[in-house]
């Protein structure tokens, strides 16, 4: 086993640690998914396939993984904040639709793109809406340990009193308390928190809202960050070893499940933080609020103004593991064009030298050199993935390892054709 050389880049201290699970050899780890109100783009996929090597390298090495993913499919407001309509519900009007087909009609397609990305499904699934007594029970605890506030019928968190009983908020981010004060632009009596600094833990719906439900304080819904405390600490206990997301999760919503956790079971809620960096284009984060981004489909399909022809979703698979997952990947033709041919050149190198039967010839003297550096690829490749999953290395490595077996193969005479040797060549 390898486990003892795995190193995580952990944000939450901003350095490398050794792989260390509370419970080994169990692992638990707890991963935003999507907001389920439009097809899955490339920034979708490059979270996802990222957390899904990380879940088979674990198994890999041996540890039994529960791995956790939820859907969003209620309280992700407009702008990620505390007031505008819900981003379902929106979509729903917009198509004339029940909220729970939009829902149900995305998280559908995702998971078809998923599974043609070949990630495998997280060991559980939840869904925000069908843990709502949860969030409630968590907004109690919250509010009897005195760090939570209601008013007309919502409940916020009251940032300030955290920060003064429990931890400092803004500890994953970076973020000072004062300074996102400061640079507050909401002016005097038009809001009815305490501070513009808090979030919202439960929100009293208004007339026209579509998504409702009934609490001791008012007919409402939960906060956006409030589900992924309440189901990753339902599954996976109140402290578990991983939490992941992408970059762009860091402020408010990671940092917010922090404080939550905190000032419910007084406890962070994952000891290894884990955050994948952004798709761009031309250098501009891709997502669907910017307009800028391109589908999963559209991709496979080459239906997009900005393609020049469709790519296999294992090309596509691909062009994101050909970065570190913490690297930020800019989108191109080009780059897509040149991962078609890596990729294509890595799996039939990889299928034909496993496919080989070699038997020793007795008067043929093997190169203890060669398969010295055969061994000496395998175990970079290894390193690679050791160091904090970078798959980027190992594919370097595995090519090295391709171009060892190819002289491997010519001096002990394993016969094969020349279009297969131009193969791994």
């Amino acid at each position: 086993m390898q486990s003892k050389k795995l190193k995580i880049y952990n944000t939450l201290s901003r350095t490398k640690e050794i792989f260390e699970p509370i419970s080994p050899p169990n692992v638990g780890m707890y991963v935003c998914g999507p907001t389920v109100y439009g097809d899955a783009h490339l920034g979708h996929a490059r979270a996802a396939v990222s957390f899904d090597i990380v879940f088979r390298y674990l198994r890999f090495l041996d540890y039994k993984v529960r791995y956790v993913r939820n859907i969003t499919d209620v309280g992700h407001l407009e702008a990620d904040a505390d007031e505008g309509e819900d981003k379902i519900a929106k979509k729903a009007k917009l198509e004339q639709l029940e909220p729970m087909e939009v829902a149900q009609q995305y998280a559908s397609s995702y998971h078809r793109d998923m599974e043609l990305l070949n990630t495998i499904r997280p060991s559980i699934e939840p869904r925000a809406t069908g843990h709502i007594p949860e969030q409630i029970k968590l907004i109690d605890e919250i509010i009897a340990n005195g760090l939570a506030y209601v008013v007309n019928g919502s409940v916020y968190f009251d940032v300030l009193k955290y920060n003064k009983e429990e931890k400092q908020y803004g500890i994953l981010s970076g973020r000072v308390v004062d300074e996102l004060m400061s640079g507050s632009r909401e002016l005097d009596g038009q809001s009815e928190k305490k501070n513009p600094v808090d979030f919202a833990l439960w929100k009293k719906a208004s007339p026209e809202h579509l998504m409702r439900w009934e609490s001791k304080w008012s007919v409402g819904f939960p906060g956006w960050h409030l589900e992924c405390t309440a189901m990753s600490s339902k599954y996976l206990g109140d402290k578990f070893d991983i939490h992941g997301g992408g970059m762009d999760l860091m402020f408010p919503h990671h940092e917010c499940e922090i404080a939550q956790s905190n000032a419910s079971h007084h406890t962070d809620p994952a000891k290894y933080w884990m955050h994948n960096n952004m798709i761009t284009i031309n250098g501009q984060k891709m997502g669907k609020s910017l307009g800028n981004f391109i589908t999963l489909q559209q991709l496979f399909h080459g239906d997009h103004e900005k393609l020049e022809q469709a790519y296999s979703p294992m090309t596509v698979r691909y062009f994101i593991l050909t970065a570190h997952y913490r690297s930020t990947l800019d989108f191109s033709n080009q780059a897509l064009q040149a991962a078609q041919k890596g990729y294509k050149k890595l799996i039939n190198g990889l299928r034909i030298t496993s496919q080989l039967k070699y038997e020793a010839d007795p008067e043929v003297l093997v190169d203890e050199n060669n398969v010295a550096q055969i061994e000496k690829s395998i175990a970079a490749a290894f390193d690679a993935m050791n160091d904090d999953f970078n798959t980027a290395q190992a594919i370097g490595h595995l090519f090295n390892l391709l171009k060892k077996l190819t002289v491997f193969i010519r001096v002990n005479c394993i016969q094969l054709s020349w279009v297969e040797m131009f193969m791994i060549n």
